[in-house]
């Protein structure tokens, strides 16, 4: 079976896996990356760039090799290694649970859900905020967990899927701008900037393309990105929560309350914040951009040339 074939066989086989069964529940390879990595900073830290590009060069390097030894498992270490690194079935139903507790009133336990999804301070939200929150953080991690390592799986098959998440993972630890992090996460935040570029567009471009299934037109989810993208303060975020606000009809941004702080982000996508409806509506386009990005990555994976073997 040719290279490329075994691929798309193993990301739709992970994608299936994921949609069937979520998160692994236990032993998870992401919580023990995570692990590792901790252990690694206390050997490497220091407030300096230079301690950040090594940790991140050891950590995503170990990574990469291991996705190298394990891809010469075929389909079943793709799909295995798929299944690892997505997070579209967790994102979706976190997404609803969110729905649920605020169409209920249950502001205490959607405040206690909201760290699941994103680092807002919830003790200051209200409803509405609450509600935005989980939107944009749905928005953003439709790229990051779901599309993303598919991306990278369609180009570099296991190496990639387990680089990725790799590299996303560490931005999440440490690619802060604080005063531990500045420096040291400064190697881990860019790695992951760039790692998201092309990921993040694919995503807009699928926003745009399914809006009609939630109402939306891709005019406003094109003109979103257009006009707002430039304006967030991540080079990546910006496009899929742009895209998201267009395609719903919405407006995301403004005033954002996280543990460290308070910032002022620009308003993204034209109409009213966004309600409880429209967070159902955002979950319900996640996961069909999720499905189209799988057998996209999947036919790209079909049709790339094939790669002499050395």
């Amino acid at each position: 079976m040719r290279t490329g074939t075994a691929t798309a066989a193993g990301l739709l086989l992970g994608f299936a896996l994921d949609r069937a069964l979520g998160d692994p529940r236990r032993g998870h390879p992401v919580a023990g990356f995570g692990s590792a990595t901790s252990a690694l900073e206390s050997v490497t830290y220091a407030d300096r760039r230079l301690n950040g590009v090594a940790h991140e060069v050891v950590a995503v390097g170990a990574v990469v090799g291991l996705g190298y030894a394990a891809r010469r498992g075929g389909i079943v270490a793709t799909a295995l290694a798929t299944w690892t690194v997505l997070g579209g079935r967790s994102l979706a139903r976190t997404g609803r649970q969110m729905a649920d507790l605020l169409e209920s009133g249950d502001i205490d336990g959607a405040r206690a859900l909201l760290p699941s999804l994103c680092g807002r301070d919830a003790s200051v939200l209200d409803a509405d905020g609450l509600a935005r929150a989980a939107l944009e953080s749905l928005a953003e991690n439709t790229s990051d967990a779901t599309v993303a390592p598919l991306v990278w799986g369609a180009l570099a098959g296991v190496p990639g899927l387990l680089g990725y998440r790799a590299v996303n993972t560490l931005d999440a630890m440490i690619g802060y701008r604080n005063e531990r992090y500045r420096n040291f996460g400064w190697a881990a935040a860019r790695t992951d900037d760039v790692a998201n570029l092309l990921p993040a567009r694919v995503t807009g471009v699928l926003t745009a393309a399914l809006a009609p299934l939630v109402g939306g037109r891709p005019a406003d989810a094109l003109r979103a990105w257009r006009r707002d993208a430039a304006k967030h303060p991540s080079p990546n975020a910006g496009v899929a929560e742009s895209t998201m606000a267009g395609a719903l009809g919405i407006q995301l941004g403004g005033r954002t309350q996280y543990r460290y702080g308070t910032e002022l982000r620009p308003t993204l996508g034209d109409g009213p914040p966004p309600r409880i409806t429209d967070l159902r509506r955002a979950v319900r386009l996640s996961e069909a951009v999720q499905l189209a990005a799988t057998l996209a990555a999947a036919a790209f994976a079909v049709l790339r040339p094939e790669q002499p073997r050395r």
